[in-house]
């Protein structure tokens, strides 16, 4: 994971960087929730992405008073299942999966130095990695998609002291074409690797410290 923050560290760096006109502000936010899973019906059958508990990281750089620019990782862990009348006619789970969410976006601060309500929105990829697959339902393990995503967040941030505070919030993400898991069955037996989806709403809520270092 040490790579993936250095990433994000590196895109803000170059935000700073086109900026230095403004006082350098920066936060850093670690966050802990739950994300609500999703579904993806194809005729009567459906795949269903569990809820799983999330984990994440938000590097932001003030490029105005109120105006921060962020590059957030969230990390995912939960199962995914299906229920298909050839591969699997009861629902059953079919592998574990991974979820990594790689964004950047922009977030406005309103309110007053305490008590900072705000509202952002993010884009970037989402990379969906399952592992530990149903060899009966598919034989052929499943492989890791990446897909385009964006999403919206709102909350509030409570300061504590100029420099700590506690972040509230509740995310919509959305990953575009969510799917390639769909398993299929024929004459030749059970296969996968069809690719078969649309965009889905996946919620969730959080909570972290924020930490804001500079003036």
């Amino acid at each position: 994971m040490s790579i993936r923050i250095r990433l994000l560290a590196s895109i803000v760096l170059c935000v700073m960087c086109a900026n230095l006109g403004h006082a350098q502000v920066i936060e850093v936010t670690p966050t802990y929730g739950y994300q609500f899973g999703g579904k993806l019906n194809y005729g009567s059958n459906y795949l269903k992405m569990k809820d799983g508990d999330m984990f994440g990281i938000t590097l932001g750089y003030e490029v105005q008073s109120d105006y921060i620019f962020e590059a957030t990782y969230i990390n995912m862990g939960t199962e995914l299942r299906i229920r298909d009348r050839i591969a699997s006619p009861t629902e059953s789970r079919l592998s574990d999966l991974n979820v990594d969410w790689f964004l950047i976006g922009g977030t406005r601060y309103f309110g007053n130095d305490k008590v900072k309500p705000f509202f952002g929105g993010q884009m970037g990829l989402s990379v969906f990695s399952p592992k530990n697959a149903d060899r009966t339902i598919a034989p052929n393990g499943l492989d890791a998609i990446t897909k385009f995503s964006f999403g919206f967040k709102g909350g509030v941030v409570v300061m504590f002291s100029e420099h700590v505070g506690i972040n509230l919030q509740g995310n919509l993400l959305f990953p575009v074409q969510w799917g390639g898991f769909y398993v299929g069955g024929g004459t030749g037996g059970v296969s996968s690797g069809v690719n078969a989806g649309t965009t889905i709403v996946m919620g969730g809520f959080s909570g972290g410290l924020v930490f804001r270092l500079g003036s």
